[in-house]
């Protein structure tokens, strides 16, 4: 039986258990997992092996797609509901990437330099349809090439160029490093850190093609669009070397705790001023970065670029998000976003590491508040390096019955996390 028949066959008892399996047919693994979560809240390994998931989707009828870190999807059912997966398939995409979306009877995934699409009809599990181009011909330098993007309420697509640069000093992280001219910031700009705006159903495009929505950027792998905002909001990778670039002024404790990853709404036409400032979790307050006359001390003029609506620490590495529109959980979190934090190299002691939550209100506002949610991905009371965590969560995705899937990119594992209040 090839799998397609398999896939189709399967795909009834897939939508009525795996897809929206009743909740008591769940049962949490030990410890649930390795990881903590909220009193009420449980969490069943979906799978091991998973060779480092960047971005994760679910199917309206639960199957599950995880984009790797050495490229590939993973493609993974559950047929008997009880939220392990035991149906599991790749697909060969070529070379790296991480955006990953089930949208519109489609699978789209991201390259380096480009995003594809293959349809997928109902049932299965592995898209029949051939790649598609969506976009082509990207920025692909050696930093920051990942391309996450993520989709609106009427279907268009917004993708993220990051910057190949830390704050495009010259030389680039090393001391002394000076800022580049105002007309060579611009140019680069014209290409890189920023989002661009594309409708899917003229494809194939280039980035020539999309609409520049906003700029300022150094790099964005938190995508999402908030439906009742109506809006879309991204979570922002901080800069890195203060105390590299200007010893004099910045020691590696200043730098372990002055970057803020900086979570904002993305109206278009912002700008998010990199690579000529940071923000300060600790002063709260936006400041001048050393290449361009920063001293820790120096901000913009007042109200040249947004403050963040969310400082969040300083090198934890903002990841995939993922809107809460479902009922499963608790009310305080319909509507809000969860957001996956797998940790920065640029700290001594290293932090971040888990799935914090972010409330918003009933108009769709970000309260300003957050909190961890899932939380001891590092396995260890205190590491120096990423290489020393048992996971890292990266991938991030909301299941048709409203429960939380998360990916490792490192531990290559998968948990499916479920709320029964007991």
């Amino acid at each position: 039986m090839n799998r397609l028949v398999a896939s189709l066959l399967t795909f009834s008892v897939t939508s009525l258990l795996a897809g929206s399996a009743a909740l008591a047919e769940l049962k949490p693994s030990p410890n649930n997992g390795d990881i903590t979560l909220p009193p009420g809240f449980h969490a069943v390994v979906v799978a091991d092996g998973v060779d480092g998931v960047r971005g994760m989707a679910v199917a309206p009828n639960g199957d599950i797609y995880g984009r790797l870190r050495g490229g590939g999807i993973e493609a993974l059912r559950d047929t008997d509901g009880d939220g392990v997966a035991d149906m599991r398939e790749r697909i060969d995409t070529g070379n790296g990437g991480s955006g990953i979306a089930v949208h519109g009877g489609y699978l789209y995934y991201s390259s380096n330099d480009a995003v594809y699409r293959m349809a997928r009809a109902e049932g299965e599990l592995v898209p029949s349809g051939q790649p598609e181009l969506v976009v082509s011909g990207l920025p692909d330098k050696r930093q920051h090439a990942a391309k996450m993007f993520t989709f609106d309420e009427d279907g268009m697509l917004y993708v993220e160029v990051g910057s190949p640069s830390n704050a495009l000093g010259d030389p680039d992280r090393a001391r002394g490093a000076r800022g580049l001219s105002e007309a060579r910031v611009q140019a680069f700009l014209s290409e890189h850190g920023g989002i661009w705006k594309f409708d899917p159903s003229q494809a194939p495009q280039t980035q020539a093609d999309g609409v520049h929505w906003s700029t300022g950027h150094r790099h964005v792998l938190s995508l999402v669009w908030h439906p009742v905002a109506d809006q879309l909001f991204m979570a922002q990778n901080g800069r890195d070397v203060l105390d590299v670039v200007r010893p004099d002024i910045f020691n590696a404790a200043y730098n372990a705790e002055h970057v803020a990853e900086e979570f904002h709404a993305v109206p278009q036409g912002a700008n998010f001023g990199w690579p000529y400032t940071y923000y300060s979790p600790i002063e709260h307050k936006r400041l001048m970065s050393p290449e361009y006359g920063g001293d820790g001390q120096k901000g913009p003029a007042a109200g040249t670029y947004p403050d963040p609506v969310i400082a969040f620490p300083a090198h934890w590495a903002p990841m995939q998000m993922a809107y809460y529109g479902a009922e499963q959980f608790p009310a305080k979190y319909r509507g809000g976003i969860f957001l996956a934090f797998h940790g920065s190299w640029n700290r001594p002691v290293q932090k971040g590491y888990n799935v914090c939550f972010i409330p918003f209100d009933d108009d769709g506002k970000p309260t300003g508040e957050w909190s961890i949610f899932a939380d001891d991905f590092m396995g260890k009371d205190e590491i120096r390096s990423p290489r020393d965590a048992k996971y890292r969560p990266m991938g991030l995705a909301v299941g048709p019955d409203g429960s939380l899937y998360i990916g490792s990119d490192q531990g290559d594992r998968v948990w499916r996390v479920f709320y029964t209040g007991e």
